[in-house]
């Protein structure tokens, strides 16, 4: 099904830190252009037990690009889902509640068994990955859970992920450098048109909701109807109202149970780095078109014409 290819552009090297290294590019044997860039690491232990996994119609799949929202959706749904359980959400982690499917083949040596924990979930299961279309459960698409899936612009997406990268993956490279390999999609996860088309074309599907992080930062209220709508929930006002107070960006980054405070300190741990929350948290600007103020005219340039390449219908929002 799958042909693993070793990359030789030297660029692949460049991304190699203590967490994720000795990238490969994995496509379908029947269609090359579809394809992942992921850690060996991934191949070895997760590709066939996922792509083999036992799907429930009751299943609650977020599914993202990296750095386009995931934790905030996450807690959206989670919230609306579970019927506004502000008492669970206060005391129990986000990662525990709606956890990540592959991260044990990207993170080998995190101590939790992800794939385990997803699979053992009491259902209703609430699953969370950054795996393009074609990596994901093959029953996916036949039993058809629900899936939301959240976009977010191509630009603010490459800044979020070069911080995310560089402070919690232990990426020593420049910024330019990072875009470069986003751009030529070498990076982990990409390509990012790739993933966000595949999911753009079945958004008519009943199982599909198509969310934009933009969107959410611009009218929190009227993404949380969607969504209420796609879960079959019914809130009064006032308790709408509550909820997006909870799920406010300054409430979000403040809380400890989806902030994932203690992943970083973990991670970092790992490195011999002390953590120090004013360098960096995991849920850092939340900003739309705050590209602005990070990349050079050229990179601004660069990840315009990837946007171009696209050839999609998506008018992204900056």
């Amino acid at each position: 099904m799958f042909n693993i290819e070793v990359p030789e552009d030297e660029l692949y090297k460049k991304l190699d830190t203590p967490f994720s290294k000795d990238f490969v590019k994995i496509s379908l044997k029947d269609d090359p252009k579809k394809f992942c860039v992921m850690p060996q690491s991934f191949v070895d232990l997760d590709l066939e037990r996922i792509k083999n996994m036992e799907i429930f119609e009751d299943d609650v799949w977020v599914v993202t690009y990296p750095k386009c929202g995931t934790t905030w959706t996450q807690e959206m749904v989670w919230m609306i889902g579970h019927d506004l359980d502000y008492e669970t959400s206060m005391e129990v982690l986000l990662d525990d509640r709606y956890p990540f499917l592959e991260l044990n083949g990207i993170v080998p040596n995190y101590p939790k068994n992800m794939f385990e924990e997803c699979i053992n979930l009491a259902r209703p299961r609430y699953i969370k990955s950054h795996l393009p279309l074609f990596l994901l459960p093959d029953q996916l698409w036949t039993v058809k859970p629900k899936i939301i899936y959240t976009a977010r612009n191509p630009k603010d997406t490459a800044v979020s992920y070069y911080h995310h990268y560089h402070n919690m993956n232990g990426y020593q490279g420049t910024i330019s450098d990072f875009i470069e390999t986003f751009v030529k999609d070498i990076m982990m996860y990409a390509p990012m048109n790739n993933h966000v088309i595949d999911f753009w074309n079945i958004r008519s599907q009943p199982n599909i909701l198509f969310l934009f992080f933009e969107d959410m930062k611009r009218n929190l209220k009227q993404e949380v109807k969607k969504v209420m709508k796609f879960l079959d929930k019914d809130f009064t006002q006032n308790e709408i109202d509550k909820l997006c107070t909870h799920l406010s960006f300054e409430s979000i980054k403040k809380n400890k149970m989806i902030n994932k405070e203690e992943d970083i300190k973990h991670l970092m741990s790992l490195e011999g780095i002390e953590y120090n929350p004013e360098k960096y948290t995991f849920i850092r600007k939340g900003k739309v078109g705050g590209y602005k103020q990070e990349l050079t005219k050229e990179a601004i340039e660069m990840l315009d014409e990837y946007i171009k390449k696209a050839e999609f219908d998506i008018e992204y929002q900056f």
